[in-house]
């Protein structure tokens, strides 16, 4: 993980608890990646979001696929 200063305090809260194996710092989130079971680990991280009362949603476009992956970005 890179530059942990630029992660907000409730990113960094999800990263602890989540423990993604893999993930890519952007702009607004992390986009995790090597999910093979997708449904699933999506809708463990809403719930997770949801219990810790944090105001994140999850992106996942068709061509996130290829690479088992999803974006976890601050909602507006």
């Amino acid at each position: 993980m890179k530059n942990k200063e630029t992660i907000s305090p409730d990113l960094q809260q999800f990263i602890k608890t989540f423990q993604p194996n893999k993930f890519k710092l952007l702009s607004g989130g992390i986009e995790v990646r090597g999910i093979s079971n997708m449904p699933s680990t999506i809708t463990q991280a809403t719930k997770l979001i949801e219990r810790l009362g944090l105001k994140f949603a999850i992106q996942h476009y068709a061509e996130m696929l290829s690479y088992g992956g999803f974006e976890v970005n601050h909602s507006k």
